[in-house]
């Protein structure tokens, strides 16, 4: 369901910071988004990737996002392209998994993409819950891509991303090199479950990671719980800060175990 999965992820990634007056434009679509998208066999609530369809605003493609922008909700959402080759679910786990030696994983899922079917979407992604001895962590990485020639948009500019109390995002250049030919933008972004931000409040950290020279993407998401979501829905914090700090998710993200996919959707 090539339409319904885009769509899905583009009002994901659309709607982690939205202000009331988009909410209202597009309650019930995003609504029936986040809640299918949290669904899990092993009952924990995920926070990045949706992989099931949405039906309440009919049969659109993530084209219809592009440059998107409500005056009042400083959003912007960025198209997608065709992924160069296939990404498989189970090479999106294996990566995600080589992204943590040594740890333990449950409520493994993925979802694969085929640029030569329409029906399987655009956008590969994997997620899992990491036992790595310091509390249990929810993380999940995407991968897609942009068009070119890049323009601001989703994980690509600040400028579009509300501010609130206690949420922060920066933006970082990596040079060209071998591991990232042409160099790279990546977007650094902490925010909050819920605001005014508790000492219990459960946070989420995202780190994506955009190749200038091809427009490929990935985006880490880590939570100091066991799920994303919003309100009562969200997990209490199991652990202080995410797996992987800022230095080393960007490390992971443009390392060995990253770069097949790296390539293949770029």
């Amino acid at each position: 369901m090539p339409f319904e999965a885009d769509l899905a992820h583009a009002l994901d990634r659309t709607t982690d910071s939205l202000e009331p007056d988009l909410t209202t434009l597009m309650r019930g679509a995003v609504q029936r988004g986040r809640i299918r998208r949290r669904r899990r066999t092993a009952g924990v609530i995920a926070g990045v990737g949706a992989c099931t369809a949405i039906a309440a605003v009919g049969l659109v493609i993530p084209e219809v996002f592009a440059g998107m922008h409500s005056g009042g909700s400083d959003i912007r959402v960025s198209a997608m392209a065709m992924p160069r080759s296939a990404v498989t679910d189970t090479q999106m786990i294996q990566a995600l998994e080589a992204t943590f030696p040594g740890g333990r994983f449950s409520a493994e899922s993925g979802q694969s993409n085929n640029p030569s079917d329409p029906s399987a979407g655009r956008v590969a992604n994997s997620e899992l819950v990491l036992d790595d001895g310091h509390g249990a962590a929810f993380v999940g990485v995407s991968a897609l891509r942009l068009p070119l020639p890049l323009k601001d948009g989703d994980g690509l500019s600040c400028e579009w991303q509300p501010k609130k109390d206690g949420d922060t995002c920066k933006m970082t250049e990596l040079p060209s090199s071998a591991e990232v030919p042409g160099g790279a933008l990546v977007m650094f972004q902490q925010n909050a479950d819920a605001h005014p931000v508790r000492p219990d409040t459960a946070r989420r950290w995202t780190v994506t990671v955009t190749l200038k020279s091809t427009g490929a993407q990935l985006r880490m998401v880590q939570w100091n719980s066991t799920g994303g979501g919003t309100g009562a829905e969200t997990p209490k914090p199991t652990r202080p800060a995410p797996p992987l700090t800022e230095q080393q998710a960007v490390a992971a993200l443009t390392g060995a175990a990253w770069a097949p996919i790296l390539g293949a959707v770029g």
